[in-house]
């Protein structure tokens, strides 16, 4: 028997609870894991209050993200002992996630766990910290160089944000952070690497088609309003990464930045992302992140704590990572 967050469907409303469970209810798959850590991630948030259509289908286990030690593989690839993690494709909305004391998936789906994290530093990093590599190397590809300019990042102080800011300034690139709560998260930005600190509500004006050009680039996890706040003002042949739409998904913006000052604007999925990219992201991540990285704000809870965190981070109330030891 083993321990399991389990999300239920009563009367359309989505029921969160401990539920004591065997391996053999787990779903098929290549490789059972023992489970170390798992993170609480917004999408995770958003499934378990069911404040977001993000489960397909229940019961279910969330947890987009999981690390742990292989018990069982029936793929050669991995072999019992052998420490691997796990982010997207799904898990957690249509495949049981890393909310449970074990889990079984897809050897397509694991990454092997870099030598250098330990599997509580590999949940502090999580899909978070993935897609904000993945958003950070769009930049470098669009061959935006540190002496272009300062960096954008919207939705600093979250997890995504809060990763692409220490990995920005570890490859030299100065740092614009945009968070809500500039007054609670502005030091811990700054220790980070960011060099300004600039409150969300300056980007919540409506846009106009064009503003000062102030950006080289920018990774923006907010969408809607905000984003289009960004795009007018972009540099001419600035890029802009986008990986997330905590303020919606619309986007109330013109063409004029686009076919005036030659600005692109490049999506980030961390979720369907091929195991190359993937394998090569963590790499990077291991050799760009530093070890202060880890002294940042981190909660660490139990299972039965991650249903109270999970609405405090649909409110925007969570700086930093939630990692959830298992």
């Amino acid at each position: 028997m083993f321990k399991a967050l389990v999300l239920e469907q009563e009367d359309k409303k989505t029921i969160a609870g401990i539920r004591q469970l065997e391996t053999s209810d787990l779903p098929e798959g290549d490789v059972l894991i023992n489970v170390d850590y798992s993170s609480l991630n917004y999408k995770d948030g958003l499934a378990i209050t069911g404040k977001g259509r993000i489960v397909r289908q229940f019961p279910m286990v969330p947890g987009v993200d999981l690390t742990g030690t292989v018990t069982e593989s029936s793929d050669d690839r991995y072999q019992a002992g052998d420490k691997v993690v796990l982010t997207g494709w799904g898990v957690g909305e249509g495949h049981w996630g890393g909310m449970a004391e074990k889990a079984r998936l897809k050897a397509d789906w694991l990454v092997p766990l870099p030598e250098k994290f330990d599997g509580k530093q590999a949940m502090m990093i999580g899909t978070a910290g993935l897609t904000a590599m993945l958003c950070v190397q769009a930049l470098i590809d669009a061959d935006i160089k540190p002496e272009d300019g300062e960096i954008l990042v919207t939705g600093a102080s979250g997890g995504v944000g809060s990763v692409a800011v220490t990995l920005l300034s570890q490859l030299g690139y100065k740092v614009a952070a945009v968070t809500g709560r500039a007054e609670v998260n502005g030091d811990l930005l700054k220790k980070l690497g960011a060099t300004t600190i600039i409150e969300r509500s300056v980007f919540e004006e409506p846009a106009r088609p064009l503003d000062k050009q102030l950006w080289a680039g920018a990774i923006d996890t907010v969408g809607s309003k905000v984003l289009a706040k960004v795009l007018s003002q972009i540099n001419y042949n600035g890029a802009v990464a986008i990986c997330g739409l905590a303020g919606g998904f619309d986007l109330p913006t013109t063409v004029m930045p686009f076919i005036l000052r030659n600005v692109r604007l490049q999506g980030v999925d961390s979720v369907m992302c091929p195991f190359e990219k993937r394998q090569q992201a963590w790499q990077r991540l291991s050799e760009i992140l530093p070890a202060s990285y880890f002294e940042q704000a981190c909660r660490e809870v139990e299972l039965e704590e991650v249903a109270e965190c999970a609405e405090a981070i649909t409110n925007g109330q969570i700086t930093g990572r939630v990692v959830i030891k298992l």
